[in-house]
């Protein structure tokens, strides 16, 4: 597995291009913004893309979509339906944080946790992590060990839970059941800021590491 990690729009958002390295297949992961510069990116690398995956329903992760899918010619898939109230109210997400206009749009098809997303030689695993939103999902590919995790967790921190729909018990307990589970060596790219391993964070995070304790039991 290939990436390349584009900040976009003023909240620095991590859209996130992966790509078989045989194949040059590849997915666009939360396309927040930027349409020009993700669509130039893609065509710099040569790549073929096949799919846009959204981890969950908010703006700075999907504002880019209704735009580029048909450009792009791919099917949007996921979030988990749980964040489906996120989608439907993309215009008021856009007021409230001061982003231009989006494009509406629905996903092709939700998603649910245990599927999976082929890209050329590359199988993503699909993990429903709740908390940041309802419907959030991580994208996880085992041959390299990385999973895309957008709002969950962060180097040194976690998502916030104080918007419509967050749980801060949910939130921890996904971090602690279902990534820390994948193992300490798997690396992860999150929806903001740099990347770090979940064995990093079990150690040293504030907010889930070994000296957390279990505030989400």
């Amino acid at each position: 597995m290939e990436f390349r990690v584009l900040p976009v729009t003023p909240f620095q958002q991590n859209c996130t291009l992966i790509w078989c390295g045989r194949t040059r297949h590849a997915a666009i992961v939360d396309p927040g913004g930027e349409t020009g510069r993700i669509h130039q990116l893609i065509e710099t690398l040569g790549l073929v893309p096949e799919v846009i995956l959204l981890t969950h329903g908010h703006v700075d992760h999907v504002g880019a979509c209704g735009e580029l899918a048909p450009v792009l010619g791919v099917p949007i898939l996921g979030p988990h339906r749980a964040d489906a109230f996120l989608l439907e109210a993309l215009p008021d997400q856009c007021g409230m944080f001061g982003f231009p206009p989006a494009v509406p749009f629905e996903p092709e098809r939700w998603l649910d946790e245990g599927e999976e997303i082929a890209l050329g030689d590359l199988r993503l695993s699909v993990i429903h992590c709740p908390g940041h939103t309802p419907g959030h999902l991580v994208f996880y590919e085992p041959t390299a060990r990385i999973a895309l995790v957008g709002d969950v967790i962060f180097r040194g921190s976690v998502g916030r839970t104080d918007f419509p729909g967050g749980d801060y018990k949910s939130l921890i307990r996904s971090i602690h059941e279902k990534l820390f589970a994948l193992g300490d060596d798997v690396r992860f790219i999150p929806g903001h800021g740099p990347m770090s391993t979940f064995g990093e964070e079990r150690r040293s995070n504030p907010f889930v590491g070994e000296r957390a304790g279990a505030s989400w039991a």
